[in-house]
């Protein structure tokens, strides 16, 4: 009785969220420790309540930037349940920022980014997802004082708007994914990926790499570095504070035998819902750059 009360109550908290405007960053808690000593005390969090660390980095180059791209069977089940594009859901990420003095630790917005990638799917796995925040909110309040405070939008988006999200008329959808290339099977298309990165590929570097079992699917995520790289375009569109440090880093997809990266039109507004169209066009080379980039890991 009292467990199925339990989950009740976190099923209607998480219709009550996903009733309201999201954002796409939640801060997890501010503190005045160092960013070392805090990266340490949440990564042994995260890790004690069941959310693996898949890779970390410092984006672009940022010595006040670090990031944490993280992973759990709770992800993975629910993409177990739908498959294809939603391995793109497969990895979250926490950010550790040191912002005027403060050191604020950040994460991408589980039921934003799930509304997003599973679109019309996402009530199927809400309950993957309730648990999960569940496990990142207990990982922060045992790290520091707990805010929950969502950023990254003033005004935010709906959960409906999410699951057809484009930055206005004319611009791509979540489906509307670049094709890196492909081989005749999945297995060679991510051997191809793990034999280039083995190689060295210039301004390219893996930060995780997430398999799906069963699902031919398996997600990497990438630093990019060099003139068009991170140190490029992230300065340009992080402006605000809290900074969406989690944004980064990007990801390629292998789904069968093809890998797959978001639209750098679609996955760059998807996480500055608010950027300006003056701001945007700043950086309009910047999803073509970042495609050129990532598709010399099939090469």
């Amino acid at each position: 009785m009292k467990k199925t009360t339990f989950l009740l109550v976190l099923l209607l908290s998480l219709n009550w969220i996903t009733a309201q405007n999201l954002k796409p960053y939640v801060v997890g808690f501010e503190t005045s420790e160092s960013m070392t000593a805090t990266r340490e005390k949440v990564v042994q969090a995260l890790e004690q309540n069941g959310i693996k660390i898949a890779g970390q980095y410092q984006p672009a180059n940022d010595k006040n930037r670090s990031v944490l791209v993280i992973t759990s069977s709770d992800l993975e089940s629910a993409i177990k349940k739908t498959g294809g594009l939603t391995g793109f859901a497969a990895s979250l990420r926490v950010a550790i920022t040191n912002e005027n003095g403060k050191t604020v630790v950040s994460y991408t917005n589980p039921i934003y980014w799930g509304n997003a990638y599973f679109r019309n799917d996402f009530e199927s796995v809400s309950a993957n997802y309730t648990a999960l925040v569940q496990k990142l909110e207990k990982s922060m309040k045992v790290s520091g004082e707990f805010s929950g405070k969502q950023f990254g939008s003033k005004q935010g988006v709906s959960a409906k708007d999410l699951r057809k999200y484009h930055y206005m008329i004319a611009m791509p959808y979540f489906e509307d994914v670049v094709q890196l290339g492909q081989t005749d099977s999945y297995a060679s298309t991510v051997a191809r990926i793990d034999a280039n990165l083995k190689k060295g590929i210039a301004g390219v570097k893996m930060i995780s790499k997430v398999t799906i079992p069963g699902k031919d699917l398996t997600l990497y995520s990438f630093a990019l570095s060099g003139e068009k790289g991170e140190s490029k375009f992230l300065p340009i569109i992080d402006l605000g504070l809290p900074k969406h440090t989690a944004f980064l880093p990007y990801e390629v997809l292998v789904s069968n035998n093809k890998a797959l990266m978001l639209h750098g039109r679609y996955r760059i507004a998807l996480s500055f819902p608010d950027l300006t169209m003056g701001t945007f066009t700043k950086i309009m080379s910047t999803p073509g750059d970042i495609e050129a980039q990532l598709k010399q890991v099939m090469k």
